[in-house]
C-alpha cells in the first residue's frame, strides 16, 4: 500500500513535469489537495477489489485482469469526481488524462517487481515441520502455491522422528532453519522442550500449528485445538468497549439503511409477486447469541412450500429458487428485511450467520463438528468473515470449515476487521459472487 501511495504522487509529480516543465511546482499546490481525495479513493478501491491480498500477489492472469479492472474503475471515478463535481474549480482533462496514462504505466510495473520480489529466494523464511497431520499437509501443499506468503518449507520431520531428534541444532545449522513449526506441544513434550530450549542462541522462532495456521490461512483449525485454547483465546478478553460501541453503531446504520430499504420494498415485492405465486415474505427460525432462538423476516427467493417435506440445505443451483430470488440473492437485496433484527438486537451487521435450529441442534453437526455451539457465543451477522473467505456451503464439511473462520472472527474481531469484511462484501456483491 505504502507503494502504491508513493506511485500515485510519483504520477502526479511526472505529469506536472510533462506539462510544465521548471514550472510544475506552481501547479502542485492546486493540484494536491483534489488529486489525494482521488488517490484515498483509489486506494480503497484497490483494498475492495483485492490487490491487498497476499494471496494473489502472483504474476498471472487473475492478477493482471484484476490490475485492469482496478485501474479503469479508479479512471472512471476520476473523470466523474472532476466534471460532476466541480468543488475545487480546475477540470484538469490533459492533466487527469497524462496522469491515469502513466500511473498505469509505472503502477503495472512497480506491481509485477513487488510480486517478483516477495517471493524471491533471499526472502523466504525456511521452515522445519515437526510432526505431520491433515493441518500440517494443508499447509505444506498451500505455502508451496503460494510463495509470496514468504515462507518455504525446507524440512518435513515426521511424529516418530520428533520423539527421537536429538541434535536440533545441527539441523538447523545445515537447513538454514529460521521457523519451527510443531504440532506437538512444547508443554506436553520434556523431550521437545529440552530440544527446542538448545535452540535459543540461533534465534530461531518456534510456533505451534495452530497460531500459524491461523496466521496463514485465516481460520482455526478445530482438529488441532482443545478446550484450553478457548480459555486462553476468548475468556481473557470479552471486548466489552468494541461490542457497545458496535451495538451504537449497528443501531445507526440499520436506521439510516432502513430508509433505502423502505425506498426499494416495493419493487422488490413486485418482483417476488411476479417470478412465482405466494408471499412476498418469508420468516424462518435461526438460532442467535447464547442459542437464543429468534425468527427472521426476508424477501421469499424459493418457490412457495419450497420446504413442505422439511428442512433441506440449500445447493448450489438449486432448483427451487426462483429467477428473481437468484437475483435477491446475487445483491443480497432479500436480506433487507433482516435491519429489524438488527434494531432489535438479535443481529448484528457483522459476525457468524444465524443457523437454522434443524441443523445447528442436529445430533450429526454436534458429533462430527468439535466445538460448534461457540460460535453462538456472540450475535450472529448479516455477514462475515467466513461468508467472504468461504464459498456457500450446504454440508457437514462445508459447516466445519465455516466454523473455523467463524472462530478467527470470534477472537480476532476489531473494527479493522468489521470495516473489512463489510469491504469484502461489498466487492461480493458488485461481482455477483453472492449466495
Amino acid at each position: 500500500m505504502g507503494g502504491d501511495i508513493f506511485m500515485l504522487y510519483l504520477a502526479l509529480f511526472l505529469t506536472l513535469a510533462f506539462r510544465y516543465g521548471q514550472n510544475w511546482e506552481k501547479n502542485w499546490n492546486e493540484h494536491f489537495l483534489p488529486f489525494s481525495m482521488i488517490y484515498a479513493l483509489s486506494i480503497l478501491v484497490f483494498y475492495i477489489i483485492g490487490l491487498y491480498d497476499i494471496n494473489v500477489a502472483q504474476n498471472n492472469l487473475s492478477f493482471f485482469l484484476t490490475l485492469t479492472r482496478a485501474v479503469f474503475i479508479n479512471a472512471a471515478l476520476a473523470i466523474i469526481f472532476f466534471y460532476f463535481i466541480p468543488f475545487f474549480g480546475i477540470s484538469p482533462k490533459t492533466n487527469l488524462f497524462l496522469n491515469i496514462l502513466i500511473f498505469a504505466l509505472i503502477f503495472v510495473i512497480w506491481r509485477q517487481a513487488y510480486n517478483h520480489f516477495i517471493k524471491s529466494p533471499t526472502l523466504l523464511n525456511n521452515i522445519m515441520v515437526l510432526g505431520e497431520s491433515q493441518e500440517t499437509r494443508e499447509l505444506i501443499d498451500y505455502i508451496k502455491v503460494n510463495p509470496q506468503l514468504g515462507y518455504r518449507i525446507q524440512k518435513v520431520v515426521s511424529t516418530e522422528d520428533v520423539k527421537l531428534l536429538r541434535d536440533l541444532i545441527e539441523t538447523i545449522i545445515q537447513e538454514k532453519i529460521q521457523l519451527i513449526l510443531t504440532i506437538v506441544s512444547p508443554h506436553k513434550d520434556l523431550n521437545l522442550v529440552r530440544n527446542l530450549y538448545q535452540c535459543i542462541p540461533l534465534k530461531v522462532v518456534v510456533s505451534e500449528l495452530p497460531s500459524f495456521y491461523e496466521k496463514i490461512t485465516g481460520k482455526i483449525p478445530v482438529s488441532a485445538i482443545e478446550e484450553v485454547w478457548f480459555l486462553e483465546n476468548l475468556m481473557a478478553d470479552q471486548k466489552t468497549f468494541f461490542t457497545g460501541l458496535k451495538r451504537v453503531l449497528d443501531i445507526l446504520i440499520s436506521l439510516t439503511a432502513g430508509i433505502f430499504a423502505l425506498i426499494l420494498t416495493p419493487f422488490i415485492a413486485a418482483l417476488v409477486k411476479f417470478s412465482s405465486p405466494g408471499p412476498v415474505f418469508y420468516r424462518q427460525k435461526r438460532v442467535g447469541q447464547d442459542n437464543q432462538i429468534f425468527e427472521i423476516v426476508k424477501f421469499r427467493t424459493m418457490i412457495h412450500n419450497a420446504e413442505k417435506n422439511g428442512a433441506e440445505w440449500s445447493r448450489e443451483k438449486d432448483d427451487r429458487i426462483t429467477w428473481a430470488g437468484k437475483f435477491l440473492r446475487k445483491t443480497r437485496l432479500d436480506e433487507l428485511p433482516q435491519l429489524y433484527n438488527i434494531i432489535k438486537g438479535e443481529m448484528s451487521f457483522v459476525g457468524p450467520r444465524p443457523e437454522r435450529p434443524e441443523f445447528a441442534f442436529s445430533s450429526d453437526i454436534l458429533a462430527q463438528i468439535p466445538f460448534y455451539q461457540v460460535r453462538h457465543s456472540i450475535k450472529p451477522g448479516l455477514t462475515g468473515w467466513a461468508q467472504i473467505k468461504y464459498p456457500y456451503g450446504a454440508s457437514i464439511k462445508d459447516t466445519l470449515q465455516k466454523l473455523q473462520y467463524d472462530l478467527y472472527y470470534i477472537k480476532n474481531r476489531s473494527f479493522a476487521l468489521e470495516i473489512a469484511i463489510i469491504l469484502k462484501t461489498i466487492k461480493i456483491i458488485l461481482s455477483g459472487g453472492g449466495r
